[in-house]
């Protein structure tokens, strides 16, 4: 290898220029001199960053006066800020404010790479990236200012199968969203890119619709356009803190004054958590900044064309992209250097320091993927930071403790690709009070102040960053940050093996490793296909339906709502969709909708006596579920809400034995004559009072819910378990529970529903108060929906013709096939060891009508049409219906026993 730079080395006063001649002489020693010397962060004058119009709209020789009031002030004037402020303007808002601490697109926009790419890891995504591309691509017709859009296309590529089945799997996804993409053979992907060595590739994946662009420009192009429409862009104006009044946003405070508003949007990137700290009340906004590093070289022999392909290798850890003729490469390392814990605060991001030593392995990826770079010369290493989240998405939405509080940060390197579709969609969400697509897993509401402490951040993001790249397997788990929360059951269980998984901080068992069995080779297991998991799963799903099994399912959120009158019960009415007025101890199935219908929670209402309730709700849904009811609380002192979650460990005993198990430790007949289903009991168990059984297992098999003062927790799981030993007991982990609740068609929130979907589509419409003449949120919605016609409807798949040893498994986000056209996707899939195959569930819809309409769907349409699932590019065949398949194959199963037995009595 021949790549030629300077290196100045200082020994005995003497400066001496040489020639790195081979990859060897790339080494710690030499790395820190492969720059020219310079002071301070420049950049060439030719070079992508360095539009002198974007240093500001309201230029640089004086401020623009500040305004003392706007209905909204946006902090932060990079690319996500200015696009929140366009996206505003386009809706209609007048008397926006946006405010910078130094100048516009100074921080992490100027540094951007430029990329604009669709390949990332969750439809929403795709969908704000894919947004992105259309703006950025006619923003200079719009504004007049170039935005050095050119659509390059991209290449990510495959070394090994495990990759390509991951690009495969994204292609189909791709593809139901009508983006453009294939699946191509490393031949093709060298007569797309010279330079790429293709003899260690399996494959890879052409998106030939992404793009490169210049950030600065489109930066400046987005606040051309706003300020157009009346934003006022303010820079040298450093926001203090937000200033609260009865829980909702009143003024922002500056060091030049204080501006009143009605609404914040934090978009203040590095510096939101800061900000977030700062303001009268705390937000909470979890992101941490690390140092990102990228090479620019100088134009090559063979000047590199502007409409060269993008390289994306991931098993390298490097992309790559054209750049004046030579090359823009970066990556993201296995050990990233975190940055700003200490909470550093600085106008505007300065000198970086370069660091070769750091750089050295991306380097070598870059050299062993493009070997013809060799004779490259470097221009420039370029140390940028980039702010990341926990769980490597962005932070959007409304905050939960501060009405009229935004925020739009942690794009975690994809703020480019991202800020077009998230501005747009939190404008949305603050014109209309929701956004036109399903953003939970973006909303910052999935997070609470537990992930707010800057150690658990550091090393979270450590762990993020090389995740951005890594491959990610179906129910992988984060490393970092674990046993934040645990049950009083934590130690016991994981005595007896098991093996834990996290959700909103608090760890569950998964399954639970019998004695003997290989832990370390179980732990490292990562696959598309059968996973080795398997048979420990099958084994506790058959004692679930054959003796009794435990479960602690402590995560669970749990809230207690009470009143001194009626204003409970009046509050649930009105925010549920069932009916809460019921007799004290009866057990309630409900959906909290929205005013479209939607499902802002799904959860269980347990009324314990005729003022109180208790609240039962998905582990995720503890800061949203408590946002939306307190959202929606009349401030009546004679109301209070409480969060109980903390208070109570929950196992569920699942199983015909479960009731034996009770009985025995209780004294108390348990047979469904004296305990009905859905039913609340508050008993003995063992030496413990005040247990609440609930007839309920959230699986469909019979059993019983114990809600456990924490207090107790270890002798009540003691006792049953010592009294469970005469009936099988055993421990059970969720990925048993979730074979369990989908073959019998259970649907999940923030997995099948959502807040876009309506009970009439998921086959919920008994739980719908309709008779009631009562009103409740969504009742409208739901009613003309009803009128008109779902178009489209919750379904159950079981998978035909496909092999579960040999072939890929269905995880989620399969597209679902109809008469082989594309008519929805699957949410959640399980294999189901009751009947021995694949159970996928998911929504399909009937092609819309000729005027472009949604068609109402029928049980006919469901019922006549054939249904493949597509697994990574290939179609399987599979049985769709609008009920569980169990009764149906159990009897099959029982008729082919049957035959067998006979067959060999016959012989």
């Amino acid at each position: 290898m021949r790549l030629c730079v300077c290196v100045y080395v200082v020994a005995e006063n003497t400066a001496m220029c040489s020639c790195v001649r081979s990859s060897r002489a790339l080494s710690p020693v030499l790395l820190p001199r492969l720059l020219l010397p310079q002071t301070g962060f420049r950049l060439a004058s030719r070079g992508l960053w360095t539009s002198p119009q974007c240093l500001g709209v309201s230029g640089d020789s004086q401020l623009l006066p500040l305004p003392s009031q706007a209905r909204v002030v946006i902090c932060g004037g990079g690319i996500v800020g200015t696009s929140v402020a366009y996206h505003l303007a386009k809706l209609g808002w007048t008397d926006i404010v946006l405010l910078e601490q130094g100048r516009l697109g100074a921080g992490t926009t100027r540094l951007c790479a430029g990329i604009v790419s669709v390949a990332k890891p969750i439809s929403i995504e795709c969908q704000m990236a894919n947004y992105s591309n259309s703006l950025y691509q006619q923003l200079e017709e719009e504004t007049g200012v170039k935005t050095g859009y050119v659509k390059t296309g991209s290449l990510c590529l495959a070394q090994n199968q495990d990759r390509f089945i991951s690009l495969k799997r994204l292609a189909s996804r791709l593809k139901v969203m009508g983006i453009s993409c294939n699946i191509i053979k490393p031949k093709e992907v060298a007569k797309l890119h010279p330079l790429v060595n293709i003899h260690d590739l399996v494959g890879a994946l052409h998106l030939p619709g992404d793009a490169v662009v210049s950030p600065p420009e489109v930066n400046h192009a987005l606040a051309v356009a706003a300020a157009g429409q009346g934003v006022q862009i303010l820079e040298r104006t450093t926001v203090q803190q937000v200033l609260v009044e009865k829980g909702h946003v009143m003024a922002v405070e500056t060091d030049r004054g204080s501006i009143e508003c009605e609404y914040f949007v934090n978009c203040a990137g590095q510096w939101a958590y800061e900000l977030g700290q700062a303001s009268e009340i705390k937000v909470s906004v979890p992101l941490h900044g690390c140092e990102h590093f990228y090479l620019l070289t100088k134009p090559l022999q063979e000047p590199l064309s502007p409409n060269t392909p993008v390289v994306v290798d991931m098993d390298g850890r490097i992309y790559a992209r054209p750049w004046q003729g030579g090359l823009l490469s970066g990556g993201f390392e296995k050990n990233p250097k975190p940055i700003f814990t200490e909470g550093r605060n600085q106008l505007e991001i300065q000198n970086m320091q370069e660091d070769w030593d750091h750089f050295e392995p991306m380097l070598s990826a870059l050299l062993r993927r493009m070997p013809g770079l060799e004779s490259a010369e470097i221009h420039q290493l370029v140390n940028c930071p980039e702010s990341f989240t926990p769980d490597m998405r962005c932070l959007m939405g409304q905050t939960p403790g501060v009405s009229g509080y935004y925020v739009l940060a942690g794009m975690n390197s994809s703020g480019l690709a991202f800020a077009g579709g998230a501005g747009k969609y939190l404008a949305e969400w603050m014109s209309y009070g929701y956004p036109t697509a399903n953003v939970w897993p973006l909303d910052i509401k999935r997070f609470g102040n537990l992930q707010s402490s800057r150690t658990f951040l550091r090393h979270r993001v450590m762990e993020v960053m090389p995740l951005l790249y890594e491959l990610k397997v179906p129910r992988w788990d984060f490393q970092t940050g674990r046993q934040l929360r645990t049950s009083p059951l934590y130690d016991r269980l994981d005595t007896q093996g098991a093996r834990w998984m996290e959700k909103h901080g608090f760890e569950r068992p998964k399954y639970f490793v019998p004695p003997g069995k290989d832990l370390l080779s179980l732990d490292q297991s990562k696959t598309f296909y059968k996973p080795d998991w398997f048979d420990i799963v099958g084994a506790e799903v058959k004692c679930c339906k054959e003796a009794v099994c435990v479960i602690d399912m402590s995560s669970f959120t749990k809230f207690e709502l009470t009143s001194t009158g009626d204003q409970a019960l009046e509050l649930l009415q009105h925010l549920c969709a069932n009916d809460l007025d019921v007799p004290v101890g009866h057990i309630v199935h409900t959906g909290m909708l929205n005013e479209r219908g939607g499902y802002e929670n799904d959860c269980s209402v347990v009324r314990l006596s005729k003022n109180s309730f208790f609240i039962i709700s998905p582990t995720d849904q503890q800061v949203h579920c408590w946002s939306w009811i307190k959202k929606h609380m009349p401030n009546d002192p004679h109301l209070h809400l409480e969060d109980v979650s903390w208070k109570y460990t929950a196992l569920n005993l699942i199983g015909p034995r479960a009731m034996d198990v009770l009985a025995e430790l209780s004294y108390v007949s348990m047979t469904p004559d004296h305990f009905p289903s859905m039913f609340c009991k508050e008993m003995s168990v063992g030496y413990a009072n005040g247990i609440r059984v609930m007839s309920m297992t959230h699986t469909g098999e019979p059993g019983f819910m114990l809600y456990i003062p924490i207090e107790y927790a270890l002798h009540v799981y003691n006792e049953v378990m010592s009294v469970g030993q005469k009936y099988g007991i055993r421990n059970a982990g969720y990925y048993a529970l979730r074979s369990l609740r989908i073959e019998k068609f259970f649907a999940f929130w923030g997995q099948d529903l959502d807040a876009f979907t309506t009970p009439l589509e998921c086959g919920r419409e008994f739980r719908v108060k309709f008779d009631k003449d009562t009103d409740f949120l969504g009742r409208e919605a739901l009613l003309q929906q009803r009128q008109d016609g779902a178009s489209r409807r919750f379904v159950m798949l079981v998978l035909d013709d496909h092999d579960t040893e040999l072939d890929l498994w269905p995880w989620w986000g399969e597209p679902i096939y109809r008469n082989s056209l594309l008519a929805g996707t699957t949410t959640s899939s399980a294999y189901s060891y009751t009947l021995e195959r694949h159970v996928c569930l998911g929504f399909v819809s009937p092609p819309p009508s000729p005027e472009g309409l949604p068609t109402p769907i029928t049980p006919d349409f469901i019922n006549r049409g054939d249904y493949e699932v597509d697994i990574a590019g290939q179609r399987y065949p599979a049985k769709a219906k609008l009920y569980p398949f169990s009764s149906l194959f159990t009897q099959q199963k029982r008729r082919k026993d049957d035959m067998e037995l006979s067959n060999l009595q016959g012989k």
